[in-house]
């Protein structure tokens, strides 16, 4: 797994009055950072079928390195300055990952293809 790629799957609960704040905060988020930062290659918001107020995030860096000046840089930190008092609780970290499929040179395919809105 010497190419294998980091990922990370969170979920976040949002106070239902704040669930259309939050999604455009989260959502031009999303489109920064995938757009402007080159080493991720995934950032998908999907909202739970059975609760709209619950959303989970599936990102993918080049590596945890990567992950972690995500987490670190000043996009994250405005957007979690923005969101904070939006959420229901914790941001919570489901799992950290290695990618097996698609490659390296899979997701670097793909990307491209996030850019369009």
């Amino acid at each position: 797994m010497e190419d294998a790629l980091f990922g990370g799957f969170f979920v976040v609960n949002v106070k239902p009055e704040h669930r259309k704040s939050f999604l455009a905060a989260s959502i031009f988020e999303a489109q920064n950072v995938v757009s402007e930062d080159p080493e991720v290659f995934q950032f998908q918001i999907m909202v739970d079928e059975a609760n709209p107020n619950r959303f989970y995030f599936y990102e993918v860096f080049r590596d945890e390195a990567a992950f972690q000046d995500h987490w670190d840089s000043d996009t994250f930190k405005t957007w979690l300055g923005t969101v904070e008092t939006m959420l229901d609780g914790e941001i919570e970290t489901v799992a950290r990952m290695r990618s097996l499929f698609p490659s390296a040179k899979g997701f670097e395919a793909q990307k491209p293809g996030l850019l369009i809105w």
